[in-house]
């Protein structure tokens, strides 16, 4: 594992490894992600962590606030690239923490992990300016076909990027679906990375995002009752106070990207289950100014939301 406690170190020095080892890196996670399934169990403690967004410096300070690999069980939800500057640091220090600790850290895919999105919003743009080329965004785009669609913390606490779908009323038509894909831009695999909660409705409706739901309390509770779960833990909205209660304690939202797209004002926070039955949220501002680079101004920040 030298070789990619090398890679570890780099990349947590915000540099960019070569090519040649972010080739490396991507052909042993296919191995270890290809056997993945699309629900992959997690025993706590463990620590649930939102939308990350390329924001590196912060993610830093993530692993400060909730503890370092592999003393720590993580639970990524997605949404680990675009409109951050570090976009490339971000999710290839995530995969090779994934290399070199596969049992401790949960990599789940966002609407983000997609070749169209990441062509709009920032991470396809980074990955040429940094390399000249598009390889590494290609290695990376075919990573993402692999990461698994949700995780079940302890029996208890499903963890998906976006929330349910119409599609899908057990855990076992989860671990069913074709994931090694370009997310499609309807139907289940969608609606888990897309789909919203709303606590003004009941059933499904028509999401102002062009794609996946809303739902309403009545379907969490069908959910959580139909697969003898307790809760919803997802990411995929804003959340100013880092985390965010539906349906009274169905569902939550959690948001790990602080001052989001360096301008927003919202703290972040991760979720951890320690062994109590209880979450313990540990919210934390960015990482300050004074230890952390930025790059030039001239990086094309999209003014709109996804």
């Amino acid at each position: 594992m030298g070789d990619f406690d090398e890679i570890i170190a780099t990349l947590k020095q915000c540099k960019f490894p070569t090519e040649g080892s972010v080739k490396k890196l991507c052909e042993k996670a296919k191995e270890i992600l290809g056997e993945e399934s699309n629900v992959r169990q997690v025993q706590k403690p463990a620590t649930i962590v939102g939308d990350i967004h390329g924001q590196f410096w912060d993610l830093l300070e993530l692993f400060h606030v909730g503890g370092d690999l592999p003393d720590v069980n993580y639970v990524f939800m997605g949404d680990y690239v675009d409109r951050g500057y570090y976009s490339v640091e971000t999710f290839l220090l995530l995969l090779a923490l994934k290399v070199r600790y596969p049992s401790r850290i949960t990599l789940t895919r966002g609407n983000h992990e997609s070749r169209q999105i990441t062509q709009v919003y920032g991470f396809y743009d980074e990955c040429l300016k940094k390399y000249g080329t598009t390889t590494v965004w290609s290695e990376c785009v075919n990573i993402f076909d692999l990461l698994c669609l949700s995780a079940i913390v302890d029996d208890m606490v499903f963890c998906v990027h976006g929330g349910l779908s119409p599609s899908l009323d057990t855990v076992d038509q989860i671990q069913d679906l074709q994931r090694k894909q370009e997310p499609p831009h309807e139907g289940p695999m969608c609606d888990l990375m897309w789909s919203d909660p709303d606590d003004d409705i009941q059933g499904w409706g028509i999401s102002a995002r062009g794609a996946g739901y809303v739902f309403g309390p009545d379907i969490a509770d069908q959910f959580l009752y139909a697969n003898s779960l307790e809760l919803v833990a997802r990411s995929h909205q804003l959340a100013m106070e880092g985390y965010k209660y539906f349906f009274g304690q169905l569902l939550v939202t959690v948001w790990s990207a602080p001052n989001y797209c360096y301008r927003c004002g919202n703290v972040a926070a991760i979720m951890s289950y320690p062994q109590e039955r209880q979450p313990v949220f540990s919210v934390f501002e960015p990482m300050p100014p004074a230890l952390r680079s930025i790059p030039d101004s001239s990086k094309r920040m999209p003014d709109y939301f996804l």
